[in-house]
């Protein structure tokens, strides 16, 4: 492991800081790049994003992917938790959390938002950032794109009808263009590049290759360190405005996102997967779709919304929970079979 892998912990900590101080000290800065954005979706988190992506694309054996079909149990087990079950336990635990234990912390209205914000995220399963993870993990780069690949399909199906049924309403409106967008600029962009630089690279010797995938490899950190500064700075105000809001909606989301991985790992064990397999699985259903969980939440209930707020701790929470869940998958990997 490199320097920037061997303390990725601490780097995010101080990322996490740096956010927090440069966007109360520099807030206008931090406003103009938050207003640089297309369907809620902000071009230069966009890019970072890309820039972290990108590197495992050009690691995807395009020949593999037809393997996938051979060893379908880690795709059955990604849609098993991203549709029947994480859905709603994140649900539940709203419920439980916004009705019983913090209620008299939180007036009605204010926890039925909350709970709004919490199940937007439950059904919005991850798309761009669960490629860093599973590069992180050692996934199965061809594995883990026909994963997201599939669920970002069910997604244009399945989100607006279980959001609707979850949340009470008659009508949940999908934002087609935040959707849309995202899978272009975090899946479909990078894929063709990727395609064309492995074609343009294996032709030329497979040295080539792993000396241009050493090149890249720091910079799928340098892109996630700056996406969580950026992140940060963007809600430094909020962090500081209602620290207790942001705890209390942390403390299910944590509880969510932990019970939920370990749903899935322990599953994963018992379905004997190899570990850059399961890895990857159980980070899809652990980690959310940010932005579109985001966009709902804001068109549904308003900008200043406390489902609003609930969905941006969610981006908050994530980074440093996942790569948590990340160090114990790597912590673990004896306890799977190899691939």
């Amino acid at each position: 492991m490199g320097l920037f892998e061997r303390f990725l912990s601490l780097w995010v900590a101080l990322c996490i800081l740096a956010g927090v101080v440069l966007g109360n000290l520099l807030p206008g800065v931090f406003t103009i790049i938050a207003s640089a954005e297309i369907a809620r979706v902000n071009l230069v988190v966009a890019v970072l994003i890309w820039v972290m992506i990108y590197p495992m694309m050009v690691q995807v054996d395009f020949a593999s992917i037809k393997d996938v079909g051979k060893r379908p149990r880690g795709l059955v087990l990604t849609l098993v938790i991203n549709w029947l079950i994480k859905p709603f336990t994140m649900a539940a635990l709203g419920w439980l959390f916004f009705r019983v234990i913090f209620a008299g912390l939180v007036d009605p209205d204010t926890a039925s938002e909350y709970i709004a914000g919490m199940i937007l995220l439950g059904v919005a399963p991850c798309t761009a950032m669960v490629f860093v993870w599973s590069q992180l993990t050692k996934g199965d780069p061809a594995y883990t794109l026909v994963q997201v690949s599939v669920n970002d399909v069910i997604m244009i199906f399945a989100f607006a009808p279980i959001a609707a049924f979850l949340l009470g309403l008659s009508d949940v409106t999908v934002p087609w263009e935040t959707l849309l967008l995202s899978v272009l600029l975090y899946v479909v962009a990078p894929l063709i590049a990727g395609i064309l630089t492995r074609r343009s690279l294996v032709a030329k010797g497979n040295t080539h290759l792993e000396a241009f995938l050493a090149r890249l490899k720091p910079w799928s950190i340098i892109g996630l360190l700056a996406t969580v500064v950026l992140l940060f700075g963007f809600q430094a105000q909020t962090i500081l405005a209602k620290p207790l809001a942001i705890v209390l909606i942390a403390i299910p989301l944590l509880i969510q996102t932990y019970g939920i991985f370990a749903i899935a790992y322990a599953s994963a064990k018992a379905l004997k997967l190899p570990h850059n397999v399961a890895a990857p699985a159980c980070m899809i259903g652990t980690s959310n779709f940010f932005e579109l969980a985001v966009a709902v939440a804001i068109s549904l209930f308003g900008l200043n919304s406390g489902a609003a707020l609930a969905t941006v701790v969610g981006v908050l929470v994530e980074v440093p929970v996942m790569l948590s869940l990340v160090a114990i998958a790597n912590r673990t990997r004896h306890w799977f079979d190899p691939a």
